[in-house]
């Protein structure tokens, strides 16, 4: 059992899933034409976004987790109640209900042979505060995990004083804060935000950070990501080489910042730690923690799944990565245990039902779980053979 508590805030939706199984594999784009009909199965319906994708599946793992996000009084406000209270009754005591606003939802779009595609409407996501923070909720936690800011207008704008505020009550309140992303839409108003100047007002106040590949890029290096995206035949999974990771990390533990985990999909998870001294305040989370996370670079291959969909898996590798790291375990296992509940995650079409409780998955990876190939022999890494992963002196 975890012990310790986690209190997730951010970014929340409903999810309405519509089954595009039946599509040809590869042809979506094509039928994809003015007037005309595309077949789809039963739609899903589920909870989504960092509060609900990350605070679900800490849940599955066994940590004791708080839910903090804002919803509208209609519709499907009331859907994503009756989702999560279904779960456990405790995970919609902290949701601020705006009666004037809408809720969030997105429409996703995950037909074979093609890489999931998002409808979204932010709904009341756009107005949430530091005042819809319960004092209570945090002062009872030992982590604070903000999701998504990318998609709250109220969080991203004036250089992201809002969540400068939020991070600050966190911290006043003891606790480690935790920071993750969602890929800014580059046409939409946050992609003209300049996210090093909101970067600059915000790390100093995250312990750890926790980007993909693809938006860590577009956070600090704009011009690759536009490059990058540019080019049909590019993949910021594979421009993010150890070089490009070890350059911008740099730049994220500059900040005070104690560990950078960067997603990148099937080449697995990267992450880097800060030295020792950077370590000394870290909030309650952190506590128990010893030397074997001090200055680490280590990398661990994905794990070899039959993917259905990529939903929430992100959140999902976070919460193994925070799920672990609250036991007080080394950064090997919270590495491998992330990229095992990412792997968990994609095996279903949905973002929860393919996680199961902490110690089923760490049976599953012991009983020897297959990677996908990942060799940095080239790169100046080694492998351990003990973890079956790669890291760097």
């Amino acid at each position: 059992m975890i012990l310790k508590k986690i209190t997730v805030a951010g970014h929340i939706c409903l999810d309405i899933m519509p089954d595009l199984s039946a599509v040809p594999e590869g042809q979506f784009r094509d039928l994809m034409q003015p007037g005309r009909a595309i077949q789809a199965k039963a739609a899903t319906l589920s909870t989504g976004g960092a509060v609900s994708n990350t605070g679900l599946a800490l849940h599955t793992l066994g940590v004791p987790v708080r839910l903090i996000g804002k919803i509208g009084d209609d519709l499907f406000g009331r859907a994503i109640q009756e989702i999560l209270g279904d779960v456990a009754p405790r995970l919609v005591s902290d949701l601020a209900v705006d009666p004037s606003g809408k809720t969030s939802y997105t429409i996703v779009l995950n037909p074979p042979g093609f890489d999931r595609t998002f409808i979204h409407s932010q709904g009341v996501n756009n107005t949430f505060y530091a005042s819809d923070l319960p004092r209570t909720t945090l002062q009872t936690a030992d982590l604070f995990h903000f999701g998504y800011p990318s998609l709250m207008r109220s969080i991203y704008r004036g250089g992201g004083g809002e969540l400068v505020m939020i991070l600050q009550r966190a911290r006043r309140a003891g606790l480690t804060t935790s920071l993750d992303f969602s890929l800014p839409d580059p046409t939409s108003p946050a992609g003209d935000v300049d996210w090093p100047e909101l970067l600059t007002n915000v790390l100093p106040f995250v312990d750890l950070f926790l980007p993909s590949a693809a938006e860590l890029i577009f956070l600090l290096r704009r011009e690759t990501f536009d490059r990058i995206s540019k080019n049909p035949e590019a993949s910021f999974v594979d421009a993010a080489t150890p070089e490009l990771l070890d350059e911008l990390s740099s730049v994220v533990l500059d900040y005070g910042v104690k560990a950078v985990m960067v997603k990148c999909g099937e080449r697995g998870i990267y992450l880097r730690t800060a030295e020792a001294p950077t370590w000394g305040k870290g909030g309650r989370a952190l506590q128990g923690l010893d030397s074997k996370w001090h200055k680490r670079t280590l990398w661990a291959p994905a794990f070899k799944v039959d993917v259905q969909g990529t939903t929430g898996a992100g959140d999902a590798a976070i919460a193994g990565f925070l799920s672990t790291l609250l036991q007080g375990k080394a950064p090997e296992e919270a590495l491998i245990m992330a990229d095992a509940a990412g792997a968990c995650c994609v095996e279903k079409v949905d973002s929860i039902s393919g996680l199961k409780p902490w110690e089923t998955i760490v049976s599953r990876v012991k009983a020897g779980w297959e990677t996908l190939p990942l060799d940095l022999s080239d790169e100046g890494w080694r492998k351990d053979e003990v973890y079956d992963l790669w890291q760097k002196e």
